[in-house]
């Protein structure tokens, strides 16, 4: 249950609307007992009555007062059903919005590595389906569970005022019992099958998307039939223990209606035995039991809600463990830099967890303005520098210190939006003159110009819309475009042919004037114009 801890601390940030959900909830729930309870009352009254005048024996009942109560009670749970639908989705749904600003605002602090550690179909599930799983803890399992609590005491204290205190403690008991099956019996006896369901669940979800994005290479191996009765093998697998839950799920639920029911038929006999000692009436008897059935549909809500406990418990595991935040070491401010100096990297050792060092001992110190190159063939660790002088990936050992700094990564990444959105990302201030001379700048303009949207031209899923040099133009674009006083350019013209980067590299000599700029690729060719080149070896 620890690992429900901060998303409970999360929910329980709104207590406000919590309280007026649950209101609304009891009132819907009360409404409907009250409304079984009047009308059997009702019932047994005019049927009594009607036995009495039929055997001549004067007789009368209000009518009025017992069917305008069935009436209220009628159209109050109908409107409390109403808002609380309403009310509770909304409030769902602010808490949806605070357990993702919550999850992205951790993942922002986390490193580039940590990201990596998972496939973009197992952040897909964390994102969505573990997400999801915790959205609806209040709706569906804090507030019915205490709901249910709740109205079991009503009930009990009316059993008391109504018949006794010995029927009541006896129909407690039963009511207890009957909560307890269907919620800690329920648990116990699903945690491990629902936990583990839900980790199959994600297998599955991540297998599915792997083979519909490997499936050219599945079919070029003739492994697309065989991989995909995998699939189905694993399909049953999880659908056969998703059918065992459901069954102990019914059973607990079964068990519950059960033990509801023998309430019923104890306050039924007991007010039979009160009926004949004469100090209980006949509408008064059936009042009771009555409402005792109705709980029915207050606890029928539980057993389902903690059936799946097991896999919210699980869902929330998965995003502590996946999206915790970690110590990282700061990269120190500016102030703290020696005057005129950018960037100062003082016996760093570059490493990924697990792995062996890259660098050691590797110093760099780069003065303000100045234009540094650097070299290496694939594999010569020149990206997780990069990382490492961005802040991205965490200095092993040794310190750094920087100004503030905007990044090219090696790898071309625009967002499913418009070329206007893609490139404000990089100064959100920019005018719409600004953006069409930076484009002009990198020989996009006439490209855009052309499109019926222009800056507004859609650029698809990551830039799939555009060519790879295109999309590595419009990723530099954005990076120019941002005033940061310290530039690290990964692999800047990746996809550009020979004519077009000479061009765009003369062009970035006006651009980057002023600025501080550590530029990395495999050849001197690939490099805007650099006051010195430092070579990497291994």
């Amino acid at each position: 249950m620890r690992e429900l801890k901060p998303w409970l601390e999360l929910i329980l940030k709104r207590p406000g609307r919590l309280v007026v959900g649950g209101f609304l909830i009891l009132a819907t729930l009360l409404s409907g007992i009250a409304l079984l309870a009047v009308s059997g009352w009702f019932l047994t009254k005019t049927a009594l009555v009607g036995l009495l005048l039929a055997a001549g024996v004067a007789a009368t009942i209000n009518l009025y007062v017992p069917g305008g109560a069935i009436r209220f009670f009628a159209v109050s749970r109908t409107v409390f059903r109403y808002l609380e639908r309403v009310y509770n989705h909304d409030t769902v749904l602010r808490l949806l919005t605070d357990i993702r600003v919550n999850l992205f605002s951790r993942l922002s602090r986390a490193t580039r590595v940590r990201r990596g550690e998972l496939s973009g179909a197992q952040w897909l599930s964390r994102l969505t389906s573990d997400v999801d799983a915790l959205d609806t803890l209040y709706l569906r399992l804090i507030a019915p569970t205490a709901l249910a609590g709740l109205v079991t005491l009503l009930v009990v204290v009316l059993a008391a005022i109504l018949f006794d205190v010995g029927t009541a403690v006896l129909v407690g008991l039963l009511l207890v019992i009957a909560l307890a099956v269907a919620t800690v019996g329920v648990y116990l006896r699903t945690w491990q099958l629902a936990a583990r369901q839900s980790d199959r669940q994600e297998e599955l979800r991540t297998a599915v998307i792997e083979h519909i994005e490997g499936f050219s290479e599945l079919t070029a191996a003739g492994r697309t039939g065989k991989h995909a009765a995998w699939l189905m093998r694993q399909a049953h697998q999880v659908t056969s223990e998703q059918a065992k839950t459901d069954t102990r799920v019914g059973w607990h639920l079964a068990g519950t209606h059960l033990l509801v029911n023998l309430s019923a038929v104890l306050a039924l006999w007991a007010g039979f035995v009160l009926f004949q000692a004469g100090t209980l009436s006949g509408p008064v008897l059936v009042l009771l039991p009555i409402a005792l059935l109705g709980l029915a549909e207050v606890y029928a809500m539980l057993p389902d809600a903690f059936g799946k406990l097991g896999a919210t418990i699980a869902s929330a595991a998965r995003l502590n463990r996946d999206c915790r935040e970690e110590e990282r070491q700061a990269v120190n401010e500016k102030q703290e830099l020696p005057p005129e100096t950018a960037l100062l990297a003082d016996n760093i050792t570059v490493k990924h967890a697990g792995y062996a060092p890259l660098f050691t001992r590797f110093n760099l110190e780069i003065e303000d303005g100045k234009r540094i190159g650097i070299l290496g063939h694939s594999g010569s660790g020149k990206s997780s520098l990069a990382d490492v002088l961005a802040g991205l990936l965490p200095v092993a050992q040794g310190s750094l210190a920087r100004r503030d700094c905007v990044y090219l990564t090696q790898k071309t990444v625009l967002f499913e939006d418009t070329l206007r959105a893609n490139l404000l990302l990089g100064s959100p201030e920019a005018s719409e003159t600004e953006l069409w001379s930076m484009l002009e700048q990198m020989e996009l303009a006439e490209r855009f110009a052309t499109e019926p949207d222009q800056l507004d031209t859609w650029l698809g899923s990551a830039g799939s819309r555009l060519s790879g040099g295109e999309a590595r133009r419009v990723a530099l674009a954005r990076v120019l475009l941002n005033p940061a006083p310290l530039v690290i350019l990964d692999e800047p013209f990746t996809g550009l042919d020979a004519e077009t980067r000479s061009r765009i590299a003369k062009r970035m000599e006006s651009l980057l004037e002023g600025k501080t700029v550590v530029s990395l690729a495999h050849g001197s060719d690939a490099l805007p114009g650099t006051d010195r080149v430092i070579y990497l070896s291994g």
